[in-house]
């Protein structure tokens, strides 16, 4: 794999930021999590594991069918206990361990993989499964075993029912901005294993490119928004992620 260019950004080349080290915020999707067994929501049907996307993910079908909604999150839950991080997980991880610039990780995945690998400047702009939320205060903590439409908020008592903190159809991404707010300052910016076709996700590659980031696509094939990134790496995850973290900071090193 050819190495990085020495492209200079807002920030200088790869060296311009606090400490020599430019900014860095990755984004990363279902793909990282596939090879760990996961899967993505959205067959190819339209359906979410069998379910109308209405039905288990938007606060509409959580009215219509709550004990539905509950059971659909209680077996993801569940099933995060099968599986393990895999190495793009853990090379992202290596990567902010040792990066001594600004770092961020936003991911689209609900399940805590980064987090057992060791990632901890991290944002999970779409929820996480291991965390319920109180319908009534949305206060949220963290949650390991089923819910239920009897789950109850320890805060609010018998008026606060408890929903999965996951960010349904109609409702606002987590910390949309301080996302945006490190998306303008980045000088590298890595898409990891998204489709590129949801938004506001899928717009993150050209705010970070009009601000003058070096955009990195890695993905096993062309996406939605492959033209709009400056270099794009094909593949498994597990194979191009610790790859490019070691050409990130090997280059860095060399400086």
């Amino acid at each position: 794999m050819a190495a990085l260019p020495s492209q200079t950004g807002r920030n200088g080349a790869w060296c311009g930021m606090k400490a020599d080290y430019p900014e860095i915020v990755v984004l990363t999707g279902a793909g990282v999590s596939a090879e760990s067994g996961i899967a993505t929501f959205r067959g190819t049907d339209g359906l979410w594991e069998g379910h109308r996307i209405e039905d288990v993910a938007s606060p509409e079908g959580f009215d219509r069918k709550p004990q539905m909604v509950h059971r659909f999150y209680n077996l993801r839950r569940a099933a995060l206990r099968t599986v393990q991080p895999n190495a793009a997980h853990t090379a992202l991880a290596r990567l902010e361990a040792a990066w001594p610039g600004a770092f961020l990780l936003v991911t689209q995945n609900v399940d805590d993989l980064h987090e057992r690998a060791g990632s901890r400047r991290l944002i999970h702009m779409h929820g996480e499964l291991r965390k319920v939320r109180c319908t009534e205060c949305s206060a949220t903590w963290p949650w390991e075993e089923e819910t239920s439409t009897h789950s109850r908020c320890p805060c609010c008592g018998d008026t606060g029912t408890v929903r999965p903190d996951i960010v349904w159809f109609g409702e606002m991404p987590m910390e949309m901005d301080r996302i945006l707010a490190r998306l303008a300052t980045c000088a590298i910016f890595l898409s990891i294993g998204t489709s590129g076709q949801v938004y506001p996700a899928a717009g993150f590659v050209d705010l970070a490119a009009r601000h003058g980031a070096r955009t990195i696509e890695v993905n096993l094939a062309g996406t939605a928004t492959s033209k709009a990134f400056h270099e794009r790496r094909s593949g498994p995850a597990t194979e191009a992620v610790p790859a490019l973290v070691d050409e990130l900071l090997n280059a860095h090193r060399s400086h």
